[in-house]
């Protein structure tokens, strides 16, 4: 059954978007990852503008996510200090990402700039989450084994403004969590997605946080980043397809309430490179639909400026 979506201009099966949206509700219970990483590249696979999937898909989000954190804190698993720390940055960063996206949009680089950048950081980000999964997967199996910490102290460790995080177990700068989130801002203006797929890692390795508490407490900085990115979008560029989204919202609320039970059963070196291949899978279309020879070489195009 097609849908005609206003924004985007174009019609779409109805059962497909509501598939999109339920698989990216999955990945946002499972990982802590607000999906946006895997449904802004479908949606362009599948016809939606690039600019629109961006826009909409950071909408959809919103809900996706504020289901997964309603999940994660009946467990006990969300550290809302870290992530309030977390959404001081990722607010001011949502606002500059914006910017920048309105004015690669005016000189018509925006299509191009969201592809490379996907090939780059998916590529860069499941590679090292692949290879660091995979030796900490050999260690366990290993007799007597002993397990290393997850991240090491350096000089980060000493910037001022230190703050304790208790449900991290941590005492840290609060710098390191506010540059952060200004990174997963720009990100998701720019992307359309949670920023999630840096976020969760750096959360991990960088911050050193108990892998359990971080999908909850990354869900809970993307539920208002990603509402933040929307209204911007829909104010300053009119992106934002309302259908498209609440299609999207449908599935991905129901998903996520499913990926959060799932991703309870699996040990956090499991998740992170189950994580790894799905972002490498995502990479790898991105980058060969970037250097295949497209069908006409000359576009002529009527858009008004």
């Amino acid at each position: 059954m097609d849908i005609y979506l206003p924004i985007a201009e174009v019609s779409m099966d109805v059962f497909v978007l509501l598939g999109l949206g339920a698989a990216v509700g999955f990945l946002s219970g499972v990982f802590g990852v607000g999906g946006g990483f895997l449904l802004t590249p479908l949606l362009i696979f599948i016809g939606v503008p690039a600019p629109v999937a961006v826009a909409s898909s950071a909408n959809q989000l919103v809900g996706a996510s504020l289901s997964g954190v309603i999940a994660h804190w009946r467990r006990g698993n969300v550290d809302f200090k870290m992530g309030f720390v977390l959404l001081v940055g990722g607010l001011a960063g949502s606002v500059f990402g914006v910017w920048l996206f309105t004015w690669l949009k005016r000189l018509g680089q925006i299509e191009l700039t969201i592809s490379v950048c996907y090939v780059v950081l998916l590529g860069t980000l499941g590679f090292l989450m692949g290879f660091e999964s995979v030796r900490a997967l050999l260690r366990q199996r290993r007799p007597g084994g002993a397990r290393r910490k997850l991240h090491q102290h350096n000089w980060m460790h000493g910037l001022p403004l230190k703050t304790r995080f208790r449900r991290s177990k941590l005492y840290i700068s609060a710098l390191l969590p506010i540059g952060l989130g200004v990174a997963v801002g720009i990100l998701s203006a720019i992307l359309g997605v949670g920023g999630g797929f840096v976020l969760v890692p750096a959360m991990i390795y960088m911050l050193g946080m108990p892998t359990q508490v971080v999908p909850g407490t990354s869900l809970l900085q993307i539920i208002f980043v990603a509402a933040n990115v929307t209204f911007l979008q829909a104010y300053t560029n009119r992106t934002v397809d309302a259908v498209l989204t609440l299609v999207l919202l449908l599935g991905g609320v129901l998903g996520a309430q499913f990926g959060t039970r799932f991703g309870m059963r699996l040990r956090g070196e499991q998740l992170r490179f189950l994580l790894a291949l799905m972002v490498l899978a995502v990479a790898a279309k991105l980058a060969h639909d970037l250097t295949i020879r497209p069908p006409s070489l000359w576009v002529i195009s009527t858009e008004q400026t």
